[in-house]
């Protein structure tokens, strides 16, 4: 028996494939198993193949794998899609009464499992039940008692009615009667096991909403993207029990610019989007530099250019969050690791907005996003969290910052780079700014040593930041290995899972995970101790290999992907091992 249970249910957009997923995940998270799930979906609302994964253990898991024990295929292309990770003693469930499945036949070696899920759904009310049959002959082929599949049900159907909720519990039961009635347990040697532990179950995009709440976000503004949507939708109906806003612009120019004068209002402001949005936003993000205002924008990466594949993973947007927009701006790039980081460096980002008084960048991927994950409910402590507004200027202390003639200082040259802020009706702090280059008074001016003094102010943050703040990586493994591995994003959990499989084979790994990507670690040392270095990312050209080159001025072995799928764990190690085997390419 598999030490982990990998399971996963296929079909049409449309087919209800994403809700019967999250379901049964959330069924294996209250029966207290760990839970990592994984989805493919095309890029639109009907037809086209999509499909729900789920990881599932007693031990943590951060990464999905080559294999499926359980699959539920409502298509036979749902059967083709995934014939190399069925193996032998795999069951496959599929309604052979379907005019698409009824000559089918399971591949040798796999269990063949045709199970009448519309006859049966209608059975118990309805035959847009026939996805929860299905989930109710899982149970009895994982051997995992279907109570906790009823709750789950009970949180997903709560809102309409028992009736609902009775007809989808009786739906699960006929479908977990009919295998127990049809076929031998035995013959499929799946028995999981369930525990006492308690967990939350949330994506990338939740865990960043709810940061935003936990850091205080009052305003959020965006328009609807995938795959960074879901961060409006978490926010939307909770902002508001909180005294914020949730607004949809009518475009990304819009969005970040209702974000903007939010912030100079003083609210903690924050807009989300994908690349298409970073680009239309370009312009404004100099305003936010210029003007000096603490503002948080949120890119969930996806495949590009232009449209792209928008449903497929991709990290191809460092380049442009590390150096887009014209002129020079200072910024921050945070990049969350792991979902539950989403949370945590969401706070973060926040703070650096309204401590450097500048626009941050918290750049998440979609495989961040649409990723579910079980995590101890302790992994997101509010009473911890602190919330830092940087030099916020009361009334009290306004006089400080006044010049001669009582004027407000907005843009006083600082020598840490950061200047007074004070928020609109403070007595003595009324003053302007202007997008052109400005004054310490915030009025425009073209004189060559102010805007010297004013460059070079911006900038200073900067390097304030890299003075007082902590940019330190996530490390794992050998500290003493030869072959150093370098990633950043979501890719660490298929890395911390792929030196598992390393390990079988004798390949001691040291990994640097980094969560900063501006200002950022200096990674010379550990790059210049290491006899092999490769850096792993999710876009064709190794945008942050090629960051670290400059940095360190040494060639480093680069493992790419970006077909639009996320690593995975074994495949990962495969690669790795390649990669040592081949001999570095030196440039001619």
């Amino acid at each position: 028996m598999p030490d982990d249970l990998n399971w996963a249910i296929g079909g049409e957009a449309g087919d209800g494939i994403n809700s019967t997923g999250k379901i049964f995940a959330q069924a294996l998270s209250r029966a207290g198993r760990q839970v990592f799930t994984s989805k493919d979906f095309a890029s639109r609302i009907r037809g086209g193949y999509t499909a729900y994964k789920v990881r599932s253990s007693t031990e943590r898991v951060a990464s999905v794998v080559d294999r499926l024990d359980v699959l539920i295929a409502l298509t036979q292309r749902t059967v083709e899609e995934n014939m190399d990770e069925l193996h032998e003693g795999s069951v496959i469930i599929y309604d052979g009464e379907r005019t698409m499945m009824e000559d089918f036949e399971a591949p040798e070696g796999m269990i063949d499992m045709p199970v009448p899920l519309k006859s049966l759904a209608e059975n118990a009310g309805g035959a847009i039940m026939q996805n929860i049959v299905a989930l109710g002959a899982a149970c009895e082929v994982a051997n995992f008692p279907i109570e906790n599949l009823d709750e789950a049900l009970e949180k997903r159907f709560g809102d309409k009615g028992q009736s609902i909720i009775d007809n989808n519990q009786e739906a699960a039961r006929l479908g977990e009667e009919y295998v127990q009635d049809e076929y031998e347990r035995e013959d499929f040697g799946y028995d999981i096991e369930t525990t006492d532990d308690d967990y939350v179950l949330l994506n990338g995009d939740e865990a960043i909403g709810m940061g935003a709440i936990a850091a205080g976000c009052r305003f959020y503004s965006g328009y609807p993207i995938t795959p960074a949507t879901d961060v409006m939708e978490y926010l939307k109906g909770r902002l508001e029990r909180y005294g914020g806003h949730v607004m949809q612009a009518e475009d990304e120019l819009a969005a970040i610019n209702m974000a903007l004068g939010a912030a100079r209002a003083g609210a903690r402001a924050m807009t989300a989007t994908s690349g298409p949005g970073i680009d239309l936003m370009a312009e404004t993000f100099g305003l936010v530099a210029t003007s000096e205002t603490p503002l948080v924008i949120c890119d969930v990466m996806r495949s590009g250019p232009s449209t792209g594949m928008p449903t497929k993973q991709e990290q191809g947007d460092l380049n442009m969050t590390l150096f887009g927009g014209h002129g020079e701006i200072p910024r921050f790039v945070v990049a969350p690791t792991t979902v539950s980081e989403c949370f945590h460096k969401t706070i973060e980002a926040f703070n650096y907005a309204e401590k450097y008084q500048t626009p941050v960048y918290l750049v998440a991927d979609l495989a961040l996003a649409v990723t579910e994950q079980t995590f101890a409910p302790e992994e997101f402590d509010m009473d911890s969290v602190e919330i830092d507004r940087g030099k916020l200027v009361g009334e009290s202390d306004i006089d400080t910052w006044l010049n001669d003639s009582d004027q407000f200082q907005p843009h006083f040259p600082a020598a840490d780079g950061i200047s007074p802020r004070t928020l609109p009706g403070t007595a003595g702090g009324a003053h302007m700014t202007t997008g052109l280059e400005h004054d310490e008074l915030g009025r425009r001016t073209e004189e060559q040593e102010v805007r010297i003094e004013q460059v070079d102010k911006r900038n200073q943050k900067i390097e304030t930041a890299k003075e007082d703040e902590d940019w330190d990586y996530r490390e794992f493994g050998d500290d003493d290995a030869e072959t150093l591995v370098l990633s950043w994003g979501s890719n660490e959990g298929a890395m911390r899972e792929a030196m598992d499989f390393l390990e079988e084979d004798d390949i001691s790994v040291r990994f640097i995970s980094v969560p900063y990507l501006f200002p950022r670690p200096d990674l010379s040392e550990e790059i210049e101790a290491a006899e092999e270095v490769i850096v792993v990312e999710c876009n064709a050209t190794g945008q942050f290999a090629d960051v670290l080159e400059h940095d360190s001025l040494t060639r480093l072995k680069r493992v790419n992907k970006y077909n639009g799928v996320r690593f995975k764990a074994d495949e990962l190690a495969e690669r790795i091992t390649e990669e040592l085997d081949t001999p570095q390419e030196v440039p001619t």
